[in-house]
Formats: structure tokens, sequence, C-alpha cells
């Protein structure tokens, strides 16, 4: 259970940068947008709260700062034009990369 609360505070975790920049591209928006942030924010702290209960405090904060970091480059890209070029993604694969080894390491 504690992989799958790790990865699900991930994907939380990139939900509150996207709030924050759907913020500030819509004023009629803003403040559902805001609470959508804090919302995740919180959940995504609290799955991380209950994976460490199972995964080492380091191995658990690395992967979820990972996907946090990857998943919002990649909803950048995708959804708000965000500048990529072959060194931005392969700082992508080498973050990616650093996750699966943390993961093959053992925990």
């Amino acid at each position: 259970m504690g992989w799958l609360y790790l990865i699900l505070a991930g994907l939380f975790e990139v939900g509150w940068p996207l709030g924050m920049k759907l913020a500030q591209t819509s004023e009629k928006h803003r403040i559902p947008a805001i609470i959508f942030s804090i919302f995740c924010l919180a959940t995504s702290g609290w799955l991380l709260w209950l994976a460490q209960k199972t995964i080492p405090m380091g191995t658990a904060y690395a992967v979820w700062t990972g996907i946090g970091a990857v998943g919002a480059f990649v909803v950048g890209v995708i959804y708000f034009g965000d500048p990529q070029s072959l060194l931005r993604w392969l700082g992508a694969a080498l973050i990616v990369a650093g996750v699966a080894l943390l993961k093959l390491g053992g925990s």
C-alpha cells in the first residue's frame, strides 16, 4: 500500500502547481484554482505521510518530488506551451531514472 500512497501523493503534487498556473491564467477561476491547489497540496502531504509508514523517508521524498517535478514539466509542456528541448527532456528522464534506481535499490 505504501507505494500506491506514494504514487498518488506524487500525482497530487502535480495538482497544486497546476492550480497555481490556472489561477494566473483566469481571473474568473482564480479562487477555485487556489482552493484546488490547497486541496492538492494537503492531500499530497497526507498521502506522503501514509507512504512513509512503510517506505524510507529519503526514498519516499525523492520519489514524491520526482513525480511532482516530471509531472509538472510534462503538464507545462503539453498544456501551457512551456519550453522544451532535448536537454530538458533528458533532465526529466534522468529524474525518472533516479527514482527507478531508488526503488530497485531496495525499499
